[in-house]
């Protein structure tokens, strides 16, 4: 590869980027929307995979987030890629955050009684328990999920949605103009060619 890195990076340094970035988090961010503004496909397809990827990230099904966005943006029509940048929605620090979220409304909406504490505690006990004492958490967040990503996947998806009309828009508009510059050029050419013979 010529432009590959001479050093690969180990698992240590990978994990590190991922909740560290190099640069900065502005950086990363903005590099982040222009990977899903670049990518092929209508305003439509592009935001409705991010909005499935982004309603995926609040089920408490850790491990198979790609998996079921890629089913949610081909039901509805998304881009499978948009999906899978839209599952970065949860990330290490949004987790804590989703988890307390989707556990209240959850329980609010089953009118069990909702357990004070840290959201980062809660997380942790997810990670650590097994699954027979896990269970009804993951059921109260399962409910509470249906909500709060919905909420999530309305917001993120007409603002992807706008942001893409507009992006394409411009972007239809500077190649046009230098479609058009061309042709003046090759008909510059043209007659230059024509006056000389």
């Amino acid at each position: 590869m010529i432009f590959g890195r001479r050093d690969k990076p180990g698992i240590a340094e990978r994990i590190r980027v991922f909740l560290w970035p190099r640069r900065s988090w502005l950086r990363s961010g903005k590099y982040f929307v222009k990977r899903i503004l670049r990518l092929t496909g209508s305003p439509y397809a592009i935001a409705a995979g991010v909005a499935a990827g982004a309603f995926t990230s609040f089920t408490p099904f850790l491990g198979f987030h790609f998996i079921i966005s890629w089913i949610l943006a081909f039901i509805i029509g998304g881009n499978l890629l948009a999906a899978a940048l839209g599952t970065a929605v949860g990330n290490p620090i949004t987790f804590p955050f989703i988890w307390g979220a989707t556990y209240k409304t959850g329980a609010l909406f089953l009118g069990q009684p909702v357990a004070h504490g840290n959201p980062k505690d809660l997380g942790m006990s997810i990670m650590s328990s097994s699954l027979d004492s896990v269970w009804p958490i993951i059921k109260v967040m399962s409910v509470g999920a249906v909500p709060t990503g919905l909420i999530c996947a309305l917001v993120c998806y007409f603002l992807v949605r706008k942001t893409c009309e507009a992006y394409q828009h411009r972007r239809k508009a500077v190649l046009a103009r230098k479609a058009y510059e061309a042709g003046k050029w090759r008909a510059a050419i043209a007659d230059h060619d024509r006056t000389a013979s």
